[in-house]
């Protein structure tokens, strides 16, 4: 796909506009939610509305996130760099493919280091149920289940009602929440719920 094209469509999962790399905290968070989730491409030079204006130090540029990459992202991050030229202006592409070590964290301002996923255009803070669908799914072990009383409980009431949040589950079964949990992460790994995110909630979905 050309660039043109590309910044046409819009920033979205895969593709985030920046004028410049002013922080290495914010591009990092970016970087992880790409590397988490199934890759991503970031376009330097380009503001938020698509207008290109280029990069007036592709050198610093690539310094800024090659930093970020290696010491704001754990485990450490490899960007793919390339130079594009459009209209005499260079933007910097990188890409970020979807990683094999997941999850990924990213070293915030606060000085803590949080996993987050790419939600349409914005990178989200992942949950504990994510970071450990993340984290287990990478092992590629499976997972066996074994459907006690708790399982079917659940799975009758998402035939009724269709979704569920961990809060809810919780209720329903008079169990804490580390549990609910556990039970969560072990059926959306072995596909028997969809795990939907968004900024505001998390529900789960049989699928």
């Amino acid at each position: 796909m050309n660039l043109k094209r590309q910044i046409l469509e819009g920033e979205g999962v895969k593709l985030d506009f920046k004028k410049t790399i002013t922080s290495c905290e914010k591009i990092a968070k970016t970087m992880v939610s790409y590397a988490n989730n199934i890759g991503g491409r970031l376009l330097i030079g380009v503001l938020d509305d698509g207008t290109i204006k280029g990069v007036k130090d592709e050198t610093e540029e690539r310094y800024m996130i090659t930093k970020a990459a290696h010491f704001y992202c754990r485990p450490a991050l490899d960007p793919i760099f390339e130079e594009v030229y459009y209209d005499d202006k260079i933007i910097l592409m990188v890409d970020i493919p979807e990683s094999r070590e997941k999850p990924h964290y990213a070293l915030a301002e606060d000085g803590k280091w949080w996993v987050y996923i790419r939600i349409k255009d914005k990178s989200v803070l992942a949950s504990k149920v994510v970071v450990d669908v993340l984290r287990r799914g990478a092992d590629e072990k499976g997972v066996l289940i074994e459907y006690s009383s708790k399982e079917k409980a659940l799975l009758e009431h998402l035939d009724q009602k269709e979704r569920i949040t961990v809060k809810e589950f919780c209720t329903l079964l008079n169990i804490g929440r580390r549990r609910a949990q556990r039970i969560l992460v072990d059926l959306v790994l072995s596909g028997v719920l969809a795990v939907h995110t968004t900024e505001k909630e998390e529900f789960y979905t049989a699928m």
